[in-house]
């Protein structure tokens, strides 16, 4: 039970700060503007609690994970022309204020990262033989392997260096090996195969090593948070191009993804958490300013138009690229869902198979 309201309260924290934080880049740019906000809310439903102040209602909602911003005037048929409204502002205005919340995720990402490498320091690759992270599904996860498990002897052959490991594990593609492995003091016999990797030729099993950490000053942890922010960009960015080149299979996270990704990271400690948080601010920032109608950067990308050509946007104009950016999103929303559930449904097979096998 414990363990459930933990994972219900890392996904509301989530998503809560993530989208909450998004929509107040929208807030704050439209008060440096003029711009009246209506309603300034904190999740979506009912309304449970709410105070007005000036012309904007305040609210927190029943189901806490996000929010939204209303601005007078935000639609070309509820504009009546007033200077305080959202449509009343100039076209670089408008785009100024639909880029604040893509802008936000970006600071609140640079943020976290930067806190965790100030407090934790620089991660670098430990040379002790000892478990640092797993890939589901391969040999050392199917065979039990743990994290923090040493390893001490490949085939009786002992290693003291994760070199010597890698290279005792590489030797033997698709030849069954017996690891000496120590936990918590006891020390147990485990026999698996090593996968061999297609590009090299290799035995893989699937480990990584234990990171250690080295102190730095925050001159540096801002700089290596910022780094962060461009590498996951720039990998977004190449992704998506391969995929579009029909290079690399499409493997979108949706809601379900996430939500499991989220629960995994509340349980491995809080830096885990803090991390993931960021990488999904930083996704649903990129995400956002793609120039794909109801997105924000299909608003920039219409400001833009309107500001270049000197044409004014239209009703018709809007109302046909808001519904092709409808028909958009839910195929994605749909596809991300159905891709969920398939990687659940292999991750059970992969399960089920190394409780038949658990020798292998």
């Amino acid at each position: 039970m414990i363990d459930v309201i933990q994972s219900i309260a890392a996904v509301v924290l989530t998503f809560g700060m993530v989208i909450f934080l998004h929509e107040a880049g929208h807030f704050i740019l439209c008060l440096w503007f003029g711009v009246r906000v209506e309603r300034f809310a904190f999740g979506f439903g009912p309304e449970l609690i709410g105070m007005t102040k000036g012309s904007t209602r305040f609210s927190v909602c029943a189901f806490p994970l996000g929010g939204f911003v209303k601005p007078a005037g935000e639609e070309l048929d509820s504009y009546s022309g007033r200077e305080d409204e959202y449509f009343a502002q100039v076209w670089y205005r408008r785009l100024a204020i639909v880029a604040a919340g893509p802008a936000m995720n970006y600071v609140l990402a640079f943020t976290l990262f930067t806190g965790v490498i100030a407090v934790k320091g620089l991660p670098e690759p430990s040379n002790e033989p000892v478990i640092g992270n797993l890939m589901l599904g391969l040999p050392a996860d199917r065979a039990g392997i743990k994290l923090n498990d040493r390893i001490i002897a490949v085939d009786g052959q002992p290693v003291a260096t994760w070199e010597q490991l890698a290279s005792s594990i590489h030797a033997r593609p698709e030849q069954a090996v017996e690891l000496s492995v120590e936990r918590d003091g006891s020390l147990s016999q485990v026999t698996l195969t090593p996968k061999k990797d297609e590009e090299s030729g290799r035995g893989v099993i699937g480990i990584m090593r234990m990171p250690v950490y080295q102190p730095v000053g925050i001159f540096t942890a801002a700089a290596e948070g910022a780094k962060q922010c461009y590498a996951l960009s720039a990998s977004t960015v190449k992704s998506i191009v391969a995929m579009l080149g029909r290079r690399q299979k499409a493997d979108l996270a949706g809601p379900v993804g996430i939500v499991q990704m989220v629960s995994r990271a509340a349980h491995s400690g809080w830096e885990d958490l803090v991390l993931l948080i960021g990488f999904i601010s930083v996704a649903i920032g990129f995400f956002n300013i793609l120039p794909v109608p109801l997105l924000d950067g299909g608003h920039a990308a219409m400001y833009l138009w309107e500001g270049l050509s000197g044409r004014k946007l239209t009703k018709e104009a809007m109302a046909t690229a808001n519904g092709l950016g409808i028909a958009l999103l839910v195929s994605l929303l749909l596809f991300a869902t159905y891709s969920d559930f398939h990687r659940i449904r292999s991750e059970r097979a992969r399960a089920k198979s190394a409780l038949s096998q658990p020798g292998n």
